[in-house]
């Protein structure tokens, strides 16, 4: 077992660890710049920019993945239902570019990130960038008739005003031990969620209903047709790949959450976890015998160019609760009023 998995075994243990115990004088220290970077930022002792149009941020306060980037896309694609023209702004974790720069689907993923592709590949305009406020401005710079901008995993960027803030969480994961880093893996104190203006949760099965006033939702991720990297036009045969060796690759944040879903669908793959963001080889995809090789989305993006005919990604879509998007519609209006 790596040091990351060893680390993050600990944040996610029933009971704390002596790993992580043995961090926790770190934690008090991390606790206090938290609170003293976020109180800056609210008396204006750090700068902040409000861009010119209604701006909404969905994050979580814990390290990795919690569903934020298909909550984001299909937010932007329900507001874009009701008359809404949606930009998006990401970080682009990992990507070569500094500066802010726009996506498209036929970037390299090296340069602009994994995530910001799969953003990109629902028709949004996607802006990346490390200073989300810069972003967002050459976004409306480039499209003015964008009037409302969503930043991708900005919950704690707060040099970027914000009108509307959602913090999404993994229901399989919760917060873990519910320290801050590096004894837990929290960005931020859990009394961060009483602040913002809603909380979604990811669940495995159908969401139940939400609350009285959409603060709390629910979201579950739901399976698409598979998508053959080499040729989108193969259908898959499921029950061909049953018959042979099966193998599952997961680089993202919880790669157990795709491999359940695998196994609810009758699959019983061999499964490869590794480090979220990877980068794959061709060498690491080298499964002898296998029947096919399957993947989320995110590493689809880095798999494509090499061309292998049993490599499959699984799109999937958020289901997100309606009341969700009337709450985040009603601070919209409320900007635009102001």
């Amino acid at each position: 077992m790596s040091l990351t998995e060893r680390v993050v075994a600990s944040w996610y243990a029933p009971r704390l660890t002596l790993f992580s115990a043995a961090l926790l004088p770190l934690s008090l220290l991390f606790r206090a710049a938290v609170s003293v970077r976020r109180l800056a930022y609210g008396a204006r002792l750090l700068p902040v920019s409000s861009p010119a149009v209604p701006t909404v941020v969905v994050g979580n306060i814990v390290v990795g993945g919690s569903g934020k980037t298909p909550l984001t896309r299909a937010l932007a694609e329900a507001l874009a239902a009701r008359g809404w023209r949606p930009g998006i702004v990401s970080r682009g974790y990992g990507a070569g570019a500094i500066e802010p720069r726009a996506v498209s689907e036929a970037d390299d993923p090296a340069q602009v990130g994994d995530e910001p592709l799969l953003l990109a590949a629902s028709g949004f305009p996607v802006w990346i960038g490390r200073d989300r406020a810069a972003a967002a401005r050459a976004l409306l710079a480039a499209r003015p008739d964008c009037n409302v901008v969503l930043s991708d995993d900005g919950l704690q960027h707060y040099a970027l005003r914000r009108d509307f803030e959602i913090a999404a969480i993994d229901a399989s994961r919760g917060l873990g031990n519910g320290h801050l880093l590096p004894a837990g893996p929290l960005r931020e104190p859990r009394s961060r969620l009483r602040t913002v203006d809603a909380v979604v949760t990811l669940v495995a099965s159908s969401p139940a209903g939400a609350s009285a006033d959409g603060r709390e939702t629910q979201m579950c991720h739901e399976p698409l047709p598979w998508r053959n990297l080499a040729d989108a036009r193969v259908v898959a045969d499921v029950a061909a790949w049953r018959r042979g060796t099966v193998h599952a690759i997961a680089g993202i944040a919880n790669p157990q959450r795709f491999f359940e879903l695998l196994r609810r669908l009758g699959l019983d793959p061999v499964c490869h976890e590794f480090p979220d963001h990877h980068r794959y080889t061709r060498d690491e995809l080298a499964f002898p015998g296998a029947t096919a090789i399957l993947m989320t989305e995110k590493d689809a993006v880095k798999c494509t160019a090499f061309g292998d005919s049993r490599l499959w990604c699984l799109p999937i879509r958020a289901r997100i609760d309606s009341a969700l998007v009337e709450r985040v519609e009603r601070a919209l209006h409320g900007r635009q009023a102001a």
